[in-house]
């Protein structure tokens, strides 16, 4: 029972923003592509889209899985899942 507790502590996902100008996501995975206006990472619960203007990572720890961002933030979207888990999951399946 421990473990099952500890696996889904593990796959936590958290956004705290701040006056639009400070936010914090944990159960990020990997940052996919970042610029001054959208930064795109996968987390646990998907894909994530943050838009706005001046973005910046202010930290970004993968070990931890925490993604510090400031600038404007005017855009929070995750992207949705794919039914059937993908094409080749469809194809195959």
């Amino acid at each position: 029972m421990a473990y099952e507790q500890k696996a889904a502590a593990a796959k936590a996902q958290s956004l705290t923003l701040l006056e639009r100008s400070k936010l914090t996501v944990s159960g990020v995975e990997e940052v996919l592509s970042f610029d001054e206006e959208r930064i795109v990472m996968r987390t646990v619960l998907g894909e994530l889209t943050v838009g706005g203007s001046g973005l910046h990572v202010g930290r970004l720890s993968l070990d931890t899985g925490e993604l510090a961002v400031e600038g404007l933030v005017t855009e929070l979207s995750y992207a949705e899942a794919a039914p059937g888990g993908g094409f080749w999951s469809r194809l195959f399946g």
